[in-house]
Parts: C-alpha cells; structure tokens; sequence
C-alpha cells in the first residue's frame, strides 16, 4: 500500500506530460494568427533621412487586440508602440523611430519587436532583428584627374575621376558645387566615381568647378563633405585676349584644347587646324581685327591689333 501514492504521483505526471505534449502539437498544427512578417533590417534614428524609422508589419489572420513593443538584446521592453489597439484582419503596420519610453535615442544594437495577442492569449517574439546604427562613416578623397578637362564626347580628356575609401562598406557620392551629380552603385570600402562634365545630359558651361565627396551607410548614417577639390571645364581658350600683329606679316597664338581638330575664322577667311599653335597671315590694312576658334563644345576669341611696321 506505501507504493500506491507514488504509483498515482507518477501516473499523474505523465498524464500532465501528455496532456502537454497534446498541446504542443495541436499549436503546431494551428496556423499562426500572425503572417507576412515585414521588419526593416536596420536604421539610423539620427540619420534624418529615409530610415529614421523601422517599419514592422505584419498580416493578421483574424480582427485581434494587438499591443506591440520593441526588446533589446536581454529582451527587455524598451518602447511600447501600441497598447491594447483594436485592429482588423489583414496587413497592419508599426514605426519606431529608434528611442525609448522616454524619447531618448537607444543605444546601437540588436531589438526585436514582440507582439501580445489579448484574444488568442499569444506572446509572439518575431525572429526578425533590428538593428540600430547611429555611428555615421568617415571617407576620405584620395585623389582627383584631371584638374583640367573638357567634356565635349569626343573622348578626349572628357571627365574626371575622384578615388575614395571609407572606414566601413559605404555608398559614396560626388558633390559638384553642392548638388550631388554622381553615385556609386556598389556599398565598398574603396572605389572611384567619374563625372563626364554633365548636368541634366548636357556638357555643363566652361569655369570652375569646387568637387567633394560624401558617404552613406546601409543605415543612411551620412559621412561629413571631404575637403573641397577645384576642377577646371575647358573646350577651347586662346592664350591671349590681345594680339599684335603687323600689316601682311605672320602671327601666331597659342590654342589650348583636346579637339584633334578645330575651326578658326579670321578677316573673312576660315579654315581647320590641328596643331596648338595657331598660324595665320594678318590683312593688309591696319585695325582691330577679331579671330574666332570654334571648337566641338564653345569657342574663344582674341582681338587682333593690326599696325603699320615701325619705320627704322
């Protein structure tokens, strides 16, 4: 008779055990009353861009009085983004801008978000981590060739190219004169961006232009501007403005270009050259005359002053 009690304390455990293994199985069987999990990845809260939030979705099978919290790592609530609100059957969706109950940025890491079920009286963690990253990356420009091109697609000296790299894989852009003009496509630690001298697919005037470069990580963390890099767009330029000629007698200036050929137009008369050293007969009458070069993209001039030969 002393068996009889633990005979019946051990029957009753694995009653209790069946009973739960029962259940276990009729869970996994159940379909979840949450589907179509969508959680961003990872997001900057500082980064005042596109991914200052995180988005969580979700699918819900059946109307459900949801609450919705974020867990760090230890999985201890951080912030509570809807308590005890009623939702109704299909794709709901949550924002967390990255801070805690009492508005304060939190710390890098890894959160997951958890949603209770009143009705169900289901706990679920959804396996999806976040991932918080204020840290922004740093780029460095290397080196920028030419300092001096002309963009006019004849594939000579037509653009620029600017190396870089970064502390961490990055996405860098190149800035000319403020506005952003080029974009890497790749996130690397290290790469080069090319601008062909276009803006809005047109070769941009001849001048200056001021280069600098940015980056952004995959959480839309932005680098600080590199210092600023000055780049000249040149199609064609005579050496002087000026030019002293006498009456009948040969001159000549200097013309600074990538063209392998180019078009001048002087006293009525035109022609081609090829060589950087334009030649040309002046007229026979004095006065001020104007000379044209005319290259692929624009065209320079030069005033040309005409005189008698000094008597001796």
């Amino acid at each position: 008779m002393a068996r009889l009690p633990q005979t019946l304390i051990v029957l009753a455990l694995l009653g209790a055990t069946a009973a739960a293994f029962a259940v276990t199985e009729r869970l996994k069987l159940e379909k979840s009353p949450v589907t179509g999990t969508r959680v961003d990845k990872i997001f900057s809260p500082v980064c005042e861009c596109a991914r200052e939030v995180a988005v969580i979705s979700v699918r819900l099978r059946d109307p459900q009085i949801v609450t919705v919290d974020v867990l760090d790592s230890r999985r201890r609530p951080v912030r509570t983004l809807v308590q005890n609100r009623r939702e109704q059957r299909g794709r709901v969706s949550y924002a967390w801008d990255g801070r805690d109950e009492a508005g304060r940025v939190v710390p890098e890491g890894v959160y997951r978000p958890r949603i209770r079920l009143r009705e169900h009286g289901r706990t679920i963690v959804l396996p999806n981590p976040i991932r918080v990253d204020t840290t922004a990356p740093t780029i460095a420009l290397e080196r920028v060739a030419p300092r001096l091109f002309s963009p006019d697609g004849d594939e000579e000296v037509d653009r620029v190219t600017a190396s870089w790299e970064t502390d961490e894989p990055a996405r860098a852009m190149m800035l000319v004169n403020g506005r952003r003009r080029v974009l890497s496509k790749f996130r690397a630690t290290k790469g080069r961006l090319v601008w062909f001298g276009l803006v809005d697919g047109r070769s941009v005037p001849p001048g200056t232009y001021e280069i600098r470069l940015r980056a952004f990580d995959r959480a839309g963390n932005r680098s600080a501007r590199t210092r600023a890099v000055t780049v000249r767009v040149r199609y064609i330029e005579l050496a002087r403005t000026e030019i002293e000629a006498v009456v009948s007698r040969r001159f000549s200036v200097r013309v600074s270009t990538d063209a392998r050929i180019y078009g001048w137009l002087f006293d009525g008369r035109r022609g081609a050259a090829r060589k950087k050293v334009l030649v040309l007969r002046a007229p026979a009458t004095p006065g001020t005359y104007v000379l044209y070069v005319i290259g692929r993209r624009g065209a320079d001039r030069a005033e040309v002053v005409v005189r008698e030969p000094e008597q001796p």
